[in-house]
């Protein structure tokens, strides 16, 4: 089964949403943080990334940027304001991106079952990432920013978002990035209803967010002490959206030098081992990798996967590693490597072509998105997928819904 729990949540006034409401902390660096705060004393990374607030080059692991936080936090509560809803609520969250829109279900969500499995993960994390998001819980006692679930869509939890956004919502802007952010509060019997949907889905599956999910579950231990006392912390605050209705964008890469190659001699090894043929830039379908060398687009195509590989080794992702990163171009371990980077598929791939072509990158691969299904079938297999293989678009925002612990 699967656990949500109503919560009283901690929220701004609808008059302050638009300026409250900030992009997730893990999406920014400390320069791009402050600049979309400048200006706006509302704005929730002077919470989530409270370094913005102090002299330049702070440590944004030092004790003064987590008391920062705190500081910042209940100076916010008195501004916004931000208010704390009388009784516990589910919540319905919309995010429109151009013609895409997806629905998912705000709430809080067991702890015990990301412990079990129930909740399953895709991704390794790292422990200084850990202990930073832990940290700004305690100190906090909030849950500030959702972790991005997925589910096997619901026809019960369909008929219940059907009805309730019929309603007026609690909260309706769009976002200077061109993303509308609506949500409806769920009460009385939408909650019981939604409560009993879940409860029949067997499994949730971590979009975005596992360092919030793995530091929710380091906080709970600190939290309730020895004795094991219940509480809030026994839970973590998510969105769940359905999976026929989760975007995910590709994950490209860029690779600085060609090392021992020339572009001449890197596509005669690539056509030894493959068809290329010329462009287009994006990929159109599984099996097929998009490469930007010398001035062009060429398309090379992998062909399908074996089926005696393991779901994350038939990923794309894992085919450009195995059979072109790390024999011809050397790159072994691509969270260590300095000689590649990533780029987002909301970027685009003249993003790409901008790299390459002004000589900070020499080659740029665009790949064709992961699948949601493909998440699913690794993670039910007990794998992880490679590093940097899923752009989850569009993003929740921090600040508009807070999970007090």
């Amino acid at each position: 089964m699967a656990l949500i729990a109503p919560f009283r949540a901690l929220r701004p006034t609808p008059a302050a949403a638009e300026r409250v409401a900030a992009v997730p902390y893990d999406v920014v660096n400390a320069q791009e943080a402050h600049a979309l705060a400048n200006g706006n004393p509302l704005s929730f990374l002077h919470v989530s990334r409270a370094e913005i607030d102090l002299p330049p080059h702070t440590d944004p692991y030092s004790d003064a940027v987590y008391g920062k936080a705190v500081e910042n936090f209940a100076a916010l509560k008195a501004k916004a304001p931000l208010v704390a809803e009388e009784a516990p609520s589910l919540y319905v969250y919309r995010l429109k991106m151009g013609n895409h829109v997806q629905t998912g279900i705000a709430g809080t969500f067991s702890i015990d079952e990301y412990d079990r499995g129930v909740i399953k993960k895709h991704e390794h994390t790292r422990r200084d990432k850990e202990d930073d998001r832990t940290r700004h819980m305690i100190d906090l006692r909030a849950q500030t920013g959702p972790v991005f679930l997925t589910y096997p869509a619901s026809p019960a939890v369909d008929r219940v978002v059907g009805r309730i956004t019929g309603a007026p919502p609690l909260f309706d802007f769009t976002a200077a990035d061109g993303v509308q952010h609506t949500i409806w509060r769920a009460t009385g019997a939408d909650v019981s209803e939604l409560v009993a949907a879940f409860d029949a889905i067997p499994r949730l599956y971590i979009a975005d967010g596992h360092h919030r999910a793995a530091s929710a579950a380091r906080a709970r231990q600190q939290l309730r002490g020895h004795n094991g006392a219940p509480g809030e912390w026994d839970t973590v605050l998510a969105v769940a959206f359905p999976d026929n209705q989760t975007q995910v964008l590709p994950y490209n890469r860029v690779v600085k030098d060609l090392g021992s190659h020339t572009p001449q001699s890197l596509l005669a090894k690539l056509r030894e081992q493959f068809v290329v043929k010329a462009g287009p830039a994006t990929p159109v379908k599984k099996g097929e990798v998009a490469m930007f060398l010398d001035g062009a687009w060429h398309t090379i195509v992998l062909g399908e996967a074996p089926r005696d590989l393991a779901p994350s080794d038939r990923l794309d992702v894992s085919r450009l590693q195995q059979t072109v990163l790390t024999p011809l171009l050397g790159i072994g371990d691509v969270r260590t490597d300095k000689r590649i980077d990533f780029v987002g598929g909301a970027r685009g791939t003249s993003e790409l072509e901008k790299l390459v072509s002004s000589g900070r990158c020499a080659v740029a691969f665009s790949l064709y998105p992961v699948s949601v299904d493909d998440l699913m079938q690794v993670c039910d297999a007990g794998g992880i997928m490679p590093p940097k293989s899923t752009w989850f678009e569009p993003k929740l925002r921090d600040g508009l819904l807070s999970h007090l612990i």
